[in-house]
C-alpha cells in the first residue's frame, strides 16, 4: 500500500522532473488473464486447513507512463471472477482422519469444503526491468484489492452430532453452519513474473501472486465468534495483453 501511495503521488506530483529525468510513455494494452488459485481463511480461534483450488479469470488494462532510470513503471487494473473459499483438516490429536463411528471400514472420512465466488478488483503499482517491446521483462507489482461476494456452496459429508470413531483435534465447527457475513472484502495483492514482448503480436505474461485480505467474512466484534476470518490466496495466472495505443519513439527496445 505504501508503494502504491508512493507511487501516484511521485506522477501526480512531479511531473516537470519526470519529464527531465524520465523518458515519457503514453502506452495503453487491453487484454484477459486466467489462472488458478489456492486458498483458505484466516480463522481466529483457528480452524486446521488446508488449500482449496479455484478458478480465477477476466480482464486486464495497463497504462505505462514512463522508463525511470531502467525501471518500466506502469499501473495495471484487472476485474476478474474469483473462486475461493477454504478446506478443513478434519483430523484427530495423532493427525489422522476422522471417521463416524459406524464406518469401521474407515472408507469415507469426514471432509468439509466451502466453494465462494467474487468479482475482485486489483490496482497495482508495476515496476518492470528489461525489454517492453521485443524480448523479456521481469517485473514487480503491489497495491489494493476489493472483493465482492457473490455466492457460496458447500461440500461435505459432516452431520452435526453423529459419533465418530476418533476425536477430532478441532472443536471450532461454528463456521460449517454460518453464511458469509460480510460481503464486501479488501486487502493488499502483490507478486512478481515475467513478460515476453513481440510488436506484431503482444505481451505474454505469466506471474505468482499472493492476496492478504485485510476484511472479514463474519463479523469480529467481541459479541461475535471470529475474532478474524480473512482470507489468503496464493494466484499463479498468464496474462495476454495487446497495445491500443503505442508511444511513438525508435528508441524504445
Amino acid at each position: 500500500m505504501v508503494m502504491m501511495i508512493s507511487f501516484i503521488i511521485y506522477h501526480l506530483s512531479f511531473s516537470e522532473a519526470r519529464a527531465q529525468v524520465g523518458e515519457y510513455r503514453t502506452d495503453f494494452a487491453v487484454g484477459v488473464n486466467a489462472g488458478y488459485a489456492m486458498s483458505n481463511v484466516g480463522f481466529l480461534p483457528e480452524v486446521p486447513q488446508g488449500w482449496l483450488g479455484g478458478m480465477t479469470g477476466g480482464l486486464t488494462v495497463r497504462y505505462t507512463s514512463e522508463k525511470y532510470f531502467k525501471s518500466i513503471c506502469a499501473i495495471v487494473a484487472e476485474v476478474n471472477m474469483m473462486q475461493t473459499g477454504w478446506k478443513e483438516n478434519i483430523i484427530d490429536m495423532d493427525r489422522q482422519p476422522v471417521y463416524y463411528a459406524d464406518d469401521t471400514d474407515k472408507l469415507n472420512p469426514l471432509f468439509y469444503e466451502r466453494k465462494m465466488t467474487y468479482v475482485q478488483v486489483p490496482l497495482l503499482a508495476r515496476m518492470g526491468w528489461g525489454r517492453e517491446r521485443k524480448g523479456f521483462q521481469f517485473f514487480f507489482q503491489i497495491g489494493p484489492q476489493v472483493g465482492l461476494f457473490l455466492n457460496e456452496s458447500t461440500s461435505s459429508n459432516v452431520v452435526v452430532g453423529k459419533a465418530t470413531l476418533n476425536k477430532r483435534s478441532s472443536a471450532v465447527v461454528a463456521q460449517d453452519t454460518m453464511a458469509v457475513e460480510k460481503k464486501f472484502d479488501y486487502g493488499i495483492t502483490g507478486g512478481v513474473g515475467l513478460e515476453y514482448s513481440h510488436p506484431k503480436v503482444g505481451h505474454f505474461i505469466v506471474e505468482g501472486r499472493y492476496y492478504y485480505g485485510l476484511g472479514d467474512i463474519y463479523g469480529n466484534s467481541k459479541s461475535d465468534y471470529f475474532g478474524r476470518s480473512n482470507f489468503g490466496q496464493i494466484v499463479i495466472k498468464a496474462t495476454y495483453l495487446f497495445d491500443l495505443v503505442r508511444t511513438k519513439n525508435d528508441k524504445i527496445k
